[in-house]
This record gives structure tokens, sequence and C-alpha cells, in this order.
């Protein structure tokens, strides 16, 4: 990575720069056997999507503040990276009453329906599927993104000494966020690929799910409900997914 990156946006931009084609995030969900791998250059041209949606068809600013109800998924992330992309704050597991807009999985619709701003969707179906029925008051995620442009620019440039990120009750500027990224990744070397299925609701869990891998040219196995696979299917997954550490 470039020791000049200040924001994931910045890392993200290198990693891309770097080997476009090597995986950076695969997800398993193992209650619905759900498998999805994602290249650098594809996990991009979702965050560009993404960010275009944000920032155009939502007409979010710098600085503002979103509600994120996701659990750990692929496309959490995808929306982590989106924030960062504009400068607005990922509020993890935030209060939707005082955040300017939302986005919300399928179980936690009725709290989201709190934010008075902008409120979006996503069913979290495999292969990113959009919902039966679109839930009343919400934009859904699905039918929105694929039309939105694959390159993305900011209107203003993001400051990475101003508010990032907020989990666990902690508020990181996207400097600080890049720095405590690059410090996990180097405990465990360049190019780890770790398999986590920890949560995105601590810091531990996003810098081993998604930040450290960005920081440290590495990869993440992300699984979700990881409790449903047997101790054989784990460690059958381990060594086939070419893991060096498991968290």
């Amino acid at each position: 990575m470039n020791a000049t990156d200040r924001t994931p946006a910045d890392l993200l931009r290198s990693a891309l720069a770097a080997d476009p084609g090597r995986p950076l995030v695969t997800f398993y969900d193992d209650a619905t056997g759900e498998r999805v791998e994602l290249s650098v250059a594809t996990f991009a041209n979702w965050v560009a999507k993404t960010a275009n949606l944000l920032q155009g068809d939502l007409a979010a600013e710098p600085g503002d503040r979103l509600a994120l109800l996701l659990p750990a998924h692929w496309q959490s992330a995808v929306w982590l990276l989106a924030c960062a992309s504009v400068g607005v704050v990922a509020e993890v597991g935030g209060d939707p009453a005082g955040a300017d807009l939302v986005v919300s999985g399928p179980d936690t619709l009725d709290a989201a329906r709190a934010c008075e701003g902008e409120r979006v969707a996503l069913a979290l179906r495999p292969l990113g599927g959009r919902f039966p029925q679109p839930p009343a008051g919400f934009v859904d995620y699905a039918v929105e993104v694929p039309g939105q442009g694959d390159r993305f620019a900011p209107f203003a440039p993001v400051d990475a000494d101003g508010p990032g990120l907020v989990v666990g009750g902690e508020e990181l500027s996207y400097a600080e966020l890049v720095a405590r990224a690059r410090a996990d990744a180097a405990g465990r070397g360049d190019g780890a690929r770790v398999l986590s299925g920890l949560g995105y609701d601590t810091w531990e869990g996003l810098s081993a799910g998604l930040f450290a891998a960005l920081a440290g040219g590495g990869s993440v196995v992300l699984c979700r409900n990881l409790d449903a696979l047997p101790q054989a299917g784990l460690a059958q997954r381990v060594e086939s997914e070419r893991v060096t550490h498991t968290l």
C-alpha cells in the first residue's frame, strides 16, 4: 500500500493500482450456503456505484451521518467504503433517529423507520437480490445500484482528519482508521488471508473483516452464521481458501 494513503478510499485506490485481479473479500453465509468472491476490481466497482447512489440520488454530503444497520456481509463492506469515498460518517449500529440517512438490512426495517432522512434497504439475498416486495418508505438498494456509474468522483475532497467512522461508541477519523488498520495488518504480515466470523459491530470485527486486508495487501474470508458450520467444515474451508489467520 502507498505510505501516503490516509483514507479507506485511498487504500482501495492503491489496491486497485497494485493488483486489481486479486481476491479481496470472499463471503460465506453458512445459513444459506451462499459464497461470493470479490476481486479488488469487482469490489471497487460496487463501491463506485454505491458512492454514486449515495452522493447523487441520496444527496449525501461530507459530514452527514449514516446509521449502518447491517451485519457482517460483503454488501456492508461495500457501504463502508462508499461512505468513506463520499466523506459520510458511517455509524455502525447507530441510532436512525439521530442520523441523516439510514441503510438497513431486512431485520432492522422497523428501527430504521425512525430516520427522517433517506432510507435504503438491503434484502441481503444471494447474489445481491432485491426484495420480492419493496419495503414501504425505503429505496431498494438492489434495484437502484446497478444503473449507477462505474466511476466515482467526490464533489468535495474528503477530509482525512475529519470524522469517518463510529463503532462501539468510539469515533475515528479516516486517518486514525487507516493507522489502526495498518497496525493490525502489520501484526499478521503482508498478504495475510484472514478468516473472520466476527461481527461488524466492533473495531476488531471491522478490521479483521475488511480494513486490515485493505491496509496490508491481504484478503478476508468473511463468514456469516459461522456457528452453523461443523468443525470439520471449518477446517476444510481454512484449507481450501488458503487461510493464514483465523479470528
